[in-house]
């Protein structure tokens, strides 16, 4: 079971990533670009370094996709005040409406996706989900401390 349940999980975010960018380019978008957005709009304000750790990413690698989306208008960097070094980020008034369509394909994409499915499978299957999710994301200290 652990061997299939692996395999189905990654198959199906490897086609809702597939199917995602497919949507996105549409817009002239990209997928990293999107992820980078929506989670700068929950955390306006980090520093490069701290939006690199949340994307998972290697801090030149967000930096060079910044400078990107600077360019495209869709972001700016401010000085930290606390620390003159750091840099700060922020979404400008251009980036609300293409996080928005980017929305609008995102949650196409999961209505054909979940095309078929009651509303309380939907809810049960992100609830599942939620809780593995939840379960995999104990920290190894308390994990082997348990174990």
């Amino acid at each position: 079971m652990t061997d299939s349940l692996g395999f189905l999980l990654s198959d199906v975010s490897r086609l809702m990533r597939r199917r995602f960018d497919e949507r996105a380019r549409s817009i002239g978008a990209t997928r990293a670009q999107w992820k980078a957005l929506v989670t700068l709009s929950r955390h306006e304000g980090i520093n490069q370094g701290g939006l690199a750790d949340l994307l998972e990413v290697e801090p030149i690698t967000l930096c060079r996709m910044v400078d990107r989306l600077e360019e495209s208008g869709l972001v700016e960097r401010r000085r930290d005040p606390k620390d003159r070094r750091a840099w700060q980020i922020f979404l400008t008034d251009a980036a609300k409406p293409v996080i928005e369509k980017l929305r609008v394909h995102a949650d196409a994409l999961f209505e054909a996706a979940f095309e078929g499915f009651a509303a309380e499978d939907r809810d049960h299957l992100t609830a599942s989900l939620e809780r593995l999710r939840d379960n995999l994301q104990i920290e190894p200290a308390k994990d082997a401390a348990n174990g």
